[in-house]
């Protein structure tokens, strides 16, 4: 800014220089995460018909295109049938600017690890796979090519967009819709009033049971942690994970821009926890300052809106902020 009436001139300090994500300003040059450059890669381009806020596509941008720098390029995707398979490539355009290929619902694992074979048996090791797919495809209809691949610790990438339904489909309950949420399939219809508890799996558990060597869960409400991990993924040879939390504001009914907030909730009431585990052995976790209470990430979203009829707080929500605490000691969330 200028002082006109004494001459002095104050030098403005710009924080954000080019296109950055949010919140980037404040981070050192070197943690940031950008959003858009001439040197930045860009697999997953216009175009694509996702919805406005649409978690997946964010995260599916930052991760695949970690991915692509780590391999200088050299990456093979495999996409399993879903929001993230329909929304980028409606026939006859796709927005995957890389090889990419569309398997069926339930075999991506399976056909990244035949992908991985033929480039190691044709004499092209260096050419990694990548196999996508959303939480459907992954805990419920994937489940067994994924323990497989596991099993066997074939050299792939399976990266799991986790927006807690079968968005693609019409908002259908899967094993990784937490309890009490409302969709097609656990209607708010008289007693049986949403999804219900002890049902479902948390694959990054069952993923670490493996031994695999590297297995993490990641979040759209922090880029730049996910793109170190997708990294830090890709610079190990055998099976790895990561479960990425991506809002869904139409299945979750929430609004277009609330999506890195919920995201970042959910972390903060331990309801997803962060973390990275190596060959079996948890080896680091992301901690909170404070546990916000599950009610703040749960009044933001239709489908939990049952559970606050006519003012009145339902008393399942009490049990799944117990959910929540549990995940807080389990994996030791709360800063000392």
């Amino acid at each position: 800014m200028s002082d006109t009436d004494t001459g002095n001139v104050q030098t403005v300090k710009f924080y954000q220089k080019g296109t950055l994500t949010v919140g980037n300003r404040l981070i050192g040059e070197a943690g940031r995460s950008v959003q858009a450059s001439l040197d930045r890669s860009n697999s997953l381009t216009c175009g694509h018909r996702a919805c406005q806020g649409c978690g997946e596509a964010l995260g599916a941008r930052y991760a695949i295109d970690a991915a692509m720098r780590a391999a200088q390029g050299d990456l093979i995707a495999v996409n399993a049938t879903g929001c993230l398979e329909v929304f980028t490539t409606p026939y006859p355009e796709t927005s995957w600017q890389m090889p990419w290929m569309h398997s069926l619902f339930g075999n991506a694992a399976a056909v990244a690890t035949g992908v991985a074979a033929a480039m190691r048996t044709t004499g092209r090791p260096k050419t990694r796979v990548v196999a996508q797919g959303g939480d459907g495809g992954t805990t419920d209809i994937g489940f067994g090519c994924l323990s497989g691949m596991f099993e066997r610790n074939d050299d792939v990438l399976y990266i799991c967009y986790d927006n807690e339904g079968y968005m693609n489909t019409g908002v259908q309950r899967s094993s990784a819709t937490p309890p009490t949420a409302r969709t097609a399939t656990t209607p708010v219809i008289g007693t049986e009033t949403g999804n219900v508890f002890g049902t479902g799996k948390f694959v990054p558990k069952i993923a670490v049971a493996h031994e695999i060597p590297y297995v993490a869960t990641a979040s759209v409400a922090d880029l730049h942690d996910l793109e170190i991990k997708v990294t830090k993924a890709m610079g190990i040879r055998g099976a790895r994970y990561i479960q990425i939390n991506v809002p869904c504001p139409l299945g979750w009914g929430a609004a277009s821009s609330d999506t890195i907030k919920l995201a970042r909730l959910a972390i903060e009431t331990g309801l997803f926890p962060i973390f990275e585990a190596e060959n079996g052995q948890i080896t680091h976790v992301r901690k909170i300052r404070k546990a916000v209470p599950v009610v703040n990430y749960l009044k933001l979203q239709r489908r939990f809106a049952h559970l606050f009829k006519d003012g009145k707080e339902d008393a399942r929500v009490a049990r799944l902020q117990a959910k929540a605490d549990r995940h807080i000691a389990e994996y030791g969330l709360i800063e000392n």
